[in-house]
């Protein structure tokens, strides 16, 4: 078996994996382009601290959402990707109050940005759980960069191709 598959959490690229990395990234790109879409044109109109929170808020989900599909299976990036879209909706149940179905009613974006937010929490988790620890994908990491400081080409003889 190897490396990637030895802990059986079938690696980085097991089918999936790759499919809730693509679904968590898009609900977080979806989440992200609805918070600016609503923040932009009210960005510096008054006391309103929504539009920069969402401009901010938006520009970093974008990053947790790059980082989801770039980077290594990182549990700590997973939970990252789950808090932040989560405290979108937290911070709309806590800004609408009891009026938070009607607020919701009214407003289609809100109902898009809500309904992505919720894919990509349960999408995040459900990599939190599939993804190996930290300390195991650091371990996998170090593996690779001994093996390619050896210069090792998979020729089980040790033997290259040089002349």
């Amino acid at each position: 078996m190897s490396a990637s598959n030895a802990d059986g959490h079938g690696g980085r690229n097991a089918a999936t994996k790759r499919a809730g990395r693509m679904i968590a990234a898009q609900a977080a790109a979806v989440s992200a382009a609805v918070h600016l879409l609503w923040a932009w044109p009210r960005l510096g109109t008054g006391g309103d601290p929504r539009p920069a929170v969402f401009v901010l808020g938006g520009a970093f989900t974008v990053a947790v959402a790059v980082a989801t599909l770039r980077a290594p299976e990182y549990r700590r990036l997973y939970a990252l990707g789950a808090g932040t879209l989560a405290a979108f909706l937290i911070g709309y149940v806590g800004w609408h109050g009891a009026a938070v179905g009607s607020a919701l009613a009214a407003d289609p974006l809100a109902i898009v940005a809500k309904g992505a937010e919720v894919v990509g929490v349960v999408a995040f988790l459900a990599l939190y759980r599939l993804a190996p620890p930290t300390s195991v994908v650091l371990e996998r990491r170090e593996h690779a960069a001994d093996e390619g400081d050896r210069g090792e080409s998979g020729d089980p003889a040790g033997e290259g191709s040089e002349p």
